[in-house]
């Protein structure tokens, strides 16, 4: 796909996750991080509701590069979003 794939800055913290989004040919993606992935990206911090935004920040290039590849290999669930597993 040559298509390049666009991040907003907009971050949501749900419970247990992030989610962020990606933008591919005008359509919105939403991706997900589980605090269990963040925390194996910062060390293995605890991440919580509190200090989820600050340490997405921390990992957000690493993130964002692998929902890229997810999404360039269509790797969506059947809701039409990306799920980032390391």
């Amino acid at each position: 796909m040559n298509q390049s794939v666009i991040f907003s800055d907009q971050l949501f913290i749900e419970t247990n996750q992030v989610r962020f989004i990606a933008q591919l040919q005008g359509m919105n993606i939403n991706c997900f991080a589980s605090f269990g992935i963040i925390s194996k990206l910062c060390d293995h911090q605890d991440v919580s509701q509190h200090n989820a935004a600050g340490l997405f920040e921390q990992c957000r290039f690493d993130l964002e590069d692998k929902a890229e590849s997810l999404i360039e290999q269509e790797a969506f669930n059947d809701s039409g979003e990306i799920i980032v597993v390391w």
